[in-house]
């Protein structure tokens, strides 16, 4: 399938392409496609980077370069509702677990270039970035055991210093000192997405490359085990390292 993708556009322009993957995905269903590869295609035709729908805000590109494209799935499925194995939907909506293992390059092919490498960006600027908090919090709360301390609950602000030589208070004040936005006590979890993207770009700006890549390395490593201690084996959806 050639890369007929549309890119992620403001709301206002995109209301037309947004029907026609609908449709899309309505008629490769009615014709027998798999349901994923009419998913796949579907998300390419999309063009809202976001919506509101059903009392809901959908941000599927987090500023304007990550592509969440697990949340263009969901409201996506919700249009085919009833049509879908359950099973193998909440499979791909909750943990990210495709019933089809497709290369990478035949996700690419289907939801189009662009999206793909927004994908990316998503991929490694949220998912992995979280990971890479998760496993410096796992490494200190296994050290001050260690030590013996108990309280690993501790070790959060300890994680951020680690990484990004700050607090998680003063990187998220600075965050939305930067964004404009409000100083809130509670977080979205929109927010929370854009606040780790940043995170990503932060760190990227401020640690030598030997770390980033040794942090990256930490974190593919710790998603790993992760799915593997759940006993899951099975690639994620378009996993850009599953050739790692």
């Amino acid at each position: 399938m050639a890369d007929t993708s549309n890119p992620l556009v403001p709301p206002e322009a995109a209301s037309a392409g947004d029907a026609e993957a609908i449709e899309y995905l309505k008629q490769s269903l009615a014709e027998g496609r798999h349901w994923y590869l009419a998913l796949l295609g579907a998300i390419g035709l999309w063009t809202s980077s976001e919506e509101y729908h059903n009392d809901r805000t959908y941000r599927y590109l987090i500023e304007g370069e990550a592509f969440d494209w697990l949340l263009l799935a969901e409201r996506l499925c919700e249009t085919v509702d009833g049509l879908l194995p359950e099973d193998e939907k909440n499979a791909l909506l909750f943990r990210g677990l495709s019933p089809l293992e497709l290369p990478a390059g035949e996700v690419k092919n289907l939801i189009g270039e662009r999206k793909y490498g927004n994908y990316l960006n998503y991929f490694y600027g949220i998912t992995v970035e979280e990971a890479v908090l998760l496993a410096v919090q796992e490494e200190i709360d296994k050290e001050r055991r260690v030590r013996g301390f108990q309280n690993s609950g501790e070790s959060a602000d300890e994680t951020y210093q680690r990484i990004y030589n700050a607090t998680r208070e003063e990187l998220l004040k600075l965050f939305r000192q930067e964004k404009r936005y409000p100083r809130l006590k509670s977080i979205t979890l929109t927010e929370q997405k854009e606040f780790t993207y940043w995170l990503f770009k932060y760190r990227l700006k401020r640690c030598e490359k030997a770390k980033i890549a040794s942090d990256t390395k930490k974190a593919l490593k710790y998603l790993k085990q992760q799915r593997q201690k759940r006993g899951i084996f099975q690639v994620p959806a378009a996993d850009p390292a599953q050739d790692d």
